[in-house]
């Protein structure tokens, strides 16, 4: 399964997401977006006509997130992270190394809740 961004416009992050399913009963995949380890609500996934397992997805950006500095977006189905992206908001920066060390800390976040869920499962 893969999901690729084809734009971001008017606040509203789309992305094609391709197998994830075929046949005429396919189910719709339920994806979620997280910020900060927030779910954001709004997110839309809809089949694409005339092409059997993909599925068009749409993030609307909630201004109320947006503030200076980097701010990454994961979407994920279960447990994997299917794509991120980020918004980069105030000061031009001449890289993209924030950016990446805040996509590096979600995902480290997401990491020690799955490690201590484990711990607490097989342990208990």
């Amino acid at each position: 399964m893969k999901l690729v961004q084809t734009r971001i416009r008017a606040g509203v992050w789309e992305g094609v997401l391709t197998g994830a399913g075929s046949g005429a009963g396919a189910a719709v995949p339920q994806l979620e977006v997280l910020h900060q380890e927030r779910k954001l609500s709004g997110v839309t996934v809809a089949a694409v006509p005339g092409r059997e397992g993909d599925f068009q997805v749409r993030v609307p950006i909630p201004p109320e997130v947006l503030s200076e500095g980097v701010q990454t977006f994961l979407i994920r189905r279960g447990d994997d992270t299917l794509a991120h992206f980020t918004i980069i908001t105030g000061v031009a920066m001449e890289d993209d190394l924030r950016a990446e060390i805040d996509l590096l800390r979600a995902e480290l976040d997401m990491l020690k809740r799955a490690f201590r869920r484990h711990c607490l499962e097989t342990m208990g």
